[in-house]
């Protein structure tokens, strides 16, 4: 049997955002092992204007490989009406990011891991270092919490909304 890896989701809504974070985190919890959750934060949106983002980071176990969990998680976006196809920045009903995979680097066949997103956005970063502070970076060798400590906020407003999940 294949020994599980770690992975770290971004999870995003702003549309029936409560709902569909709260309903994506129990479809995850459904199908994956060790599902455990970062604090749920609020953030206005990025690269485009629209209402405000809930953002999250899971931590999971599966035994998928990355090509196949991330089929895995356009289909769970695909049952809340994730539309394809658009902008890159968009409202989203559900989004799931595969971030990172173990300490896989990878940059082939439309998959990027690490996500870009770890280290260019506040949403991502901060629940991320929540979670996996004293992981490394696969590529920089860097701990998240220290990533974060010296990350720039200015920009990147984000505050905790205490939504329970």
């Amino acid at each position: 049997m294949t020994e599980p890896a770690q992975v770290f989701i971004g999870v995003g809504s702003n549309i029936d955002r409560e709902d569909n974070v709260r309903a994506g985190i129990r479809v995850l919890r459904d199908q994956f092992a060790n599902v455990v959750t970062s604090t749920v934060y609020e953030s206005s949106a990025v690269g485009f204007a629209g209402d405000n983002f809930y953002n999250l980071v899971v931590s999971m176990e599966t035994t998928l490989a990355p090509a196949a969990l991330q089929e895995k998680l356009h289909t769970i976006e695909n049952q809340f009406g994730r539309q394809r196809g658009g902008p890159r920045y968009a409202s989203r009903t559900l989004d799931l990011d595969l971030l990172l995979y173990d300490d896989l680097v990878c940059n082939e066949d439309g998959l990027q891991i690490p996500r870009e997103d770890v280290t260019m956005f506040a949403f991502v970063l901060c629940p991320l270092s929540e979670l996996a502070g004293e992981l490394r970076h696969p590529v920089s060798g860097e701990r998240y919490a220290d990533l974060w400590a010296a990350f720039e906020q200015k920009d990147q407003a984000l505050w905790s909304v205490g939504l329970e999940l």
